[in-house]
């Protein structure tokens, strides 16, 4: 299966200046209990935005034209010599940036998405368009809270 995972503001906005635009507690524990002993797979903007790198207990894969090694990471020039060396019955979360989301929405069976209900001042990177070609699935709303600024709600859609 292959999955997209983020947090979306409620225009899509995912980042600003290489960096995510929320940090919310909850968001990373599910992103690390979704994503751990799984694939993931992402760009190398995004791969140079994770603060220690690799991230532990998943098999980090980053495409990426250039021919630089990436610590812990295996890297391809394309998402056709990624997918070769995937296992039939591997999970993958395709886990950013934008022109990744872009490009490779066709491929991803489900999006796994935490939606904060904010538009942010200041945001340069955004996830595609998803409302038209895939249906809500399941849906988990959280009001804020002292560790979270906005509502938010955790929520899985798959293709129509």
């Amino acid at each position: 299966m292959i999955s997209m995972i983020a947090a979306v503001a409620k225009n899509r906005a995912i980042g600003f200046e290489n960096k995510l635009i929320y940090w919310l507690p909850n968001d990373l524990k599910r992103f690390k209990a979704l994503t751990t002993g799984h694939t993931i797979v992402m760009g190398r903007k995004t791969f140079e935005s994770l603060p220690k790198g690799a991230l532990p207990n998943r098999r980090n894969c980053v495409l990426t034209k250039s021919s630089k090694e990436l610590p812990g990471c295996d890297c391809f020039d394309s998402w056709d010599d990624f997918f070769k060396s995937c296992k039939p019955d591997e999970d993958i979360y395709i886990i950013g940036g934008a022109s990744l989301y872009t490009n490779l929405l066709d491929k991803a069976d489900r999006l796994c998405l935490t939606e904060i209900d904010d538009t942010p001042a200041q945001a340069d990177t955004f996830f595609p368009e998803y409302e038209e070609d895939w249906q809500e699935k399941w849906r988990e709303d959280h009001p804020a809270d002292d560790r979270h600024a906005y509502p938010y709600a955790f929520v899985d859609y798959v293709r129509r």
